[in-house]
């Protein structure tokens, strides 16, 4: 009865802790989102996710030996005696949502400011999925190895403690990692089969985790033997040179060709038809490879549109906005000089009615001096500009004359 109690007060500890737990994030989360009251966070999603953990980490053997008689028509024997302690021992394995959680707070991500803080920028959740994406990111060969062995030995574990009381080939845990292994992979000999539905629920979620970690297994690796940016670049220059120099060559074949045929048929005096026929069967060939070349060139160029078309991108977009700021550049300096103009006129006008006055004030003087000055007549001939600068050096002599 030792062991039963000691998983009791591991269980009450786990189920403090994630109390506890459950309590800080609520108060972190009303600190978050400036909510007074913690309570009001707890909403009923959180209420759930509390409930269901609780129940998953209550279920543990009890203390004490209890029997239940277990029967299935999959086998010979109608009913066996089986312990309780099996039916809950079974479910303990979901606490292993727990080694998610550990991960997740102890992840570097999680536990770095600054990290934390790009990520409430950009509206990232750092949450468990998150952590697992990165770690598939950075290893995933390492977290696929993980997760097949575990769930390998986890469900040959399960398998044999539900078909060991059935079938005595199960009671040997060899056999168990043996037909977990066939049905990971999809083979399924036969020669081992689980006689109860419990094992036969294992098997179906074995097989469907098989097929799963299969499709996974095979993105890691095309991914891993996928070339790299500059790896296909330095593929695509050499495939580029090779095409070129297929194609220099099968030009030179069409015009050799063409030129043998002219020759045996036009500079010689007797026509060798089956020489001209060699000929011609060459030019046509000649002909099929250079176009051949010709449409792997085409694929290529095709390809390296995909590589290019980002550096191109982005070479005419820093063309693009140096010429917007040399256009900015530009429109400030004639805006500049339009103010400048602008404030010119300004005080011109402002200085045009004290003008128009000093003009309307004495104006049978002007018009009595420039009328009576002798030359008058004679600057007629100039502009009012000029005539006013021939008139102004006698235009005081007039004042005095008048």
């Amino acid at each position: 009865m030792f062991p039963p109690l000691s998983l009791s007060l591991s269980l009450s500890l786990s189920l403090s802790l994630s109390l506890s737990l459950s309590l800080s994030l609520s108060q972190l989360f009303a600190v978050d989102n400036c909510v007074e009251d913690w309570r009001i966070a707890i909403s009923w999603r959180r209420g759930m996710q509390l409930l269901l953990e609780i129940v998953v980490c209550a279920i543990h053997p009890i203390p004490g030996d209890f029997y239940f008689m277990w029967s299935t028509s999959l086998n010979k024997q109608k009913s066996v005696q089986v312990p309780v302690d099996i039916i809950l021992s079974l479910p303990m394995f979901l606490r292993l949502y727990l080694i998610c959680r550990v991960m997740l707070l102890h992840s570097r991500l999680f536990t770095d400011a600054s990290s934390r803080s790009i990520g409430a920028l950009n509206r990232i959740n750092f949450d468990t999925r998150f952590v697992m994406k990165t770690l598939m990111t950075i290893c995933p060969g390492t977290v696929l190895l993980v997760f097949m062995l575990s769930l390998w030995i986890i469900a040959s574990w399960t398998l044999r403690a539900c078909e060991s009381y059935h079938d005595t080939k199960h009671a040997n845990i060899l056999n168990s990692l043996w037909m977990i292994s066939i049905t990971f992979l999809s083979i399924g000999y036969g020669d081992i089969v689980p006689n109860t539905y419990c094992g036969r629920g294992i098997a179906i979620l074995t097989g469907v985790m098989g097929a799963g970690c299969t499709a996974l297994v095979v993105a890691v690796i095309a991914r891993k033997l996928e070339l790299s940016r500059a790896e296909k670049h330095v593929h695509n220059f050499m495939m580029d040179t090779q095409l070129t120099k297929r194609l220099k060559n099968a030009a030179a074949n069409v015009l050799r060709e063409t030129w043998l045929i002219y020759k045996y048929t036009k500079l010689v005096k007797k026509v060798n038809a089956s020489r001209v026929r060699s000929h011609q069967r060459k030019f046509l060939q000649a002909i099929h490879s250079l176009r051949r070349v010709k449409m792997d060139q085409r694929k290529l160029n095709e390809n390296q549109n995909t590589l290019v078309d980002m550096a191109k991108t982005q070479v005419q977009i820093q063309e693009l906005v140096s010429d917007m700021h040399s256009n900015q550049s530009s429109l400030e300096k004639r805006v500049t000089k339009l103010e400048e103009k602008l404030t010119s006129l300004q005080d011109q006008i402002e200085v045009l009615p004290s003008l128009i006055v000093s003009k309307l004030a004495n104006p049978q003087s002007e018009t009595h001096v420039q009328f009576s000055h002798p030359d008058y007549m004679s600057c007629r001939k100039y502009s009012p500009p000029r005539r006013k600068k021939l008139l102004s050096p006698q235009k005081n002599s007039g004042h005095t004359q008048i």
